[in-house]
């Protein structure tokens, strides 16, 4: 996959796509890992990081969306990829389909204002 597929993978699937595609294009940098999870097993972890990240007003970007994207795939074999930006100051965690053809959800953490859910 280049950075350019990746780009153009990257729409309105989450609030978070958008920032990651400028992360992309501004020198940040990705991978996309090659082994397959269930979707409920992200789920689990990432219903759990939200919790955590609501609970101590920690801001989020997309994870709210991103939990249920990963709910409604159930047990859909997914791959998941990184983008990081050029400055290292921010990760966005993208959930690709099996074939890595489709973004399904992309969420980013951090520290300033919890987002609106």
């Amino acid at each position: 996959m280049t950075r350019d597929d990746l780009a153009e993978m990257l729409a309105d699937q989450t609030p978070a796509c958008g920032p990651a595609r400028d992360a992309l294009l501004s020198g940040g940098t990705f991978d996309v890992w090659d082994g397959l999870v269930p979707a409920n097993w992200h789920l689990n972890t990432y219903s759990r990081r939200l919790r955590h990240t609501q609970k101590r007003g920690i801001a989020t970007l997309g994870l709210t969306e991103t939990v249920g994207i990963l709910r409604q795939a159930g047990d859909e074999a997914l791959r998941i990829g990184m983008i990081r930006t050029a400055d290292r100051a921010w990760t966005f965690i993208l959930f690709f389909n099996a074939a890595a053809t489709t973004v399904l959800a992309c969420a980013r953490g951090g520290r300033v204002q919890p987002e609106d859910d």
